[in-house]
C-alpha cells in the first residue's frame, strides 16, 4: 500500500479539520468528503480537490476508501461506523465513540468481526504536553500519584445539541486519566446543572476515585467566557501542571520529598522546591493523531486508542451523569 485512500464523513467544525490534515499528509490521498449539507460538502471538496457526497453509502460504492474519519453527530456514530466496517473499511470515530455503551459494544464487535482498525479520536493523548507528562510519570518523576485535578471550561458551543458537557468534554479527561494512571475507576460522584443548553447539562463538578486510590476532581463547563484547559497531577515528589492550549508542561518540586529519597530515615513533609518548565516541541495534536491512525493501518499495528478505551471513557461519563440525576455515589 503506497498512499492510503481516505475520506471524511461529516465536515462540520471538526470534520473539516480532519479533511485539511488528511489532504496535507503525504501518506494520505483524500478522495472524498461527505456531509448532509450539500453546500458544505462541495465547499470542502473544492478546497481540498476531492469528490463531494451527501450520501455516505454512495461514497462507499463509488470510492471504496481504505480508511474514513467519522465526524457526524454522536447519535449517528454507530450506524455510519458499522456500515463502513462491514465493507472492510478502517474507521476513526470522533469521540465519544457512541451515544450508549450498547452501541459502542456493537461498533467494537463489528470491527473485530471484519478485522478492521477501529480508533477513537481522543485527541488529547496526542497533545505534546500530555505525551511528555506520561513519559515523566512512567519514569517515576512523581512517585505515587495522589490527586489529579482537571479544569476544562470555556464558552458554550452552539453547534453541539445532541449531548451535554459530560459526554462531549469530560470524556477527554477521563481518557487522559486512564492513560496516565493505568488504573480503573472505583466510584464516582457528580453534580451537574443545565443553565443555557436546550436539553443537556452544561456544568459538571465531579469526583472520581480510582482503584489505585488516586482522587480526581473534574471542573468542566460551557459557561466560562474564556477557554481554559489545564491538568494538575500531584504526587509524592511534586506536582505537574499541563496546559493543553499552550502545550506547556511545568513541574513543581516537593523539596522535602527529594530529601527523603536522598537521605535514609529522613522525615516526610511537603515543601516548595524549584520549578521546571519543560522544553516541548509543539505539534498539532490532530496531525499526530491522524499520522498514528494511518501508520497503524500501513504497519498492521494496534491503534493507541482502541474501541474499548472509548467505551470505557463513555461508561464513566454516563455514570457521572447518572450520579447527578440520582444524587448518589455510583460504584463502577
Amino acid at each position: 500500500m503506497s498512499k492510503i485512500k481516505t475520506a471524511v464523513i461529516g465536515v462540520g467544525s471538526m470534520g473539516r479539520n480532519h479533511a485539511r490534515v488528511l489532504y496535507d499528509l503525504p501518506e494520505s490521498e483524500l478522495v472524498a468528503v461527505c456531509d448532509s449539507d450539500e453546500k458544505t460538502a462541495r465547499e470542502i471538496s473544492k478546497r481540498y480537490n476531492c469528490n463531494a457526497y451527501t450520501d455516505y453509502k454512495e461514497l462507499i460504492e463509488k470510492e471504496m476508501p481504505d480508511a474514513v474519519v467519522i465526524a457526524v453527530p454522536t447519535k449517528l456514530h454507530k450506524k455510519v461506523a458499522v456500515d463502513f466496517m462491514n465493507k472492510g473499511i478502517n474507521v476513526l470515530i470522533e469521540k465519544p465513540i457512541a451515544s450508549s455503551v450498547e452501541e459502542a459494544e456493537e461498533i467494537i464487535e463489528t470491527a473485530e468481526k471484519n478485522k478492521v482498525k477501529l480508533m477513537v479520536g481522543h485527541i488529547e493523548r496526542f497533545n505534546p504536553a500530555i505525551m511528555e507528562l506520561k513519559k515523566n510519570i512512567d519514569d517515576g518523576k512523581l512517585g505515587k500519584i495522589y490527586k489529579i485535578d482537571v479544569n476544562r471550561v470555556g464558552p458554550f458551543p452552539s453547534r453541539i445539541r445532541d449531548v451535554g458537557v459530560v459526554i462531549d468534554l469530560a470524556v477527554h479527561d477521563i481518557d487522559v486519566i486512564f492513560y496516565l494512571t493505568s488504573s480503573d475507576v472505583e466510584r464516582v460522584y457528580a453534580e451537574c446543572e443545565r443553565r443555557i443548553h436546550t436539553s443537556h447539562e452544561d456544568i459538571l463538578s465531579g469526583i472520581m476515585k480510582l482503584k489505585n486510590k488516586t482522587v480526581c476532581s473534574l471542573n468542566i463547563n460551557w459557561l466560562t467566557p474564556t477557554k481554559i484547559r489545564k491538568l494538575f497531577v500531584t504526587g509524592e515528589k511534586g506536582m505537574f501542571v499541563a496546559n493543553y492550549l499552550t502545550q506547556d508542561l511545568y513541574y513543581y518540586e516537593n523539596s522535602s520529598a527529594f530529601e527523603v529519597f536522598q537521605t535514609p530515615g529522613g522525615g516526610w513533609s511537603v515543601n516548595e522546591g524549584k520549578m521546571v518548565k519543560y522544553y516541548i516541541k509543539k505539534e498539532e495534536p490532530l496531525k499526530s493523531e491522524l499520522k498514528h491512525f494511518l501508520k497503524s493501518i500501513k504497519q498492521n499495528e494496534k491503534p493507541l486508542i482502541s474501541g474499548r478505551d472509548g467505551m470505557r471513557a463513555l461508561k464513566i461519563a454516563k455514570a457521572l451523569v447518572e450520579s447527578s440525576r440520582e444524587k448518589s455515589v455510583r460504584n463502577i
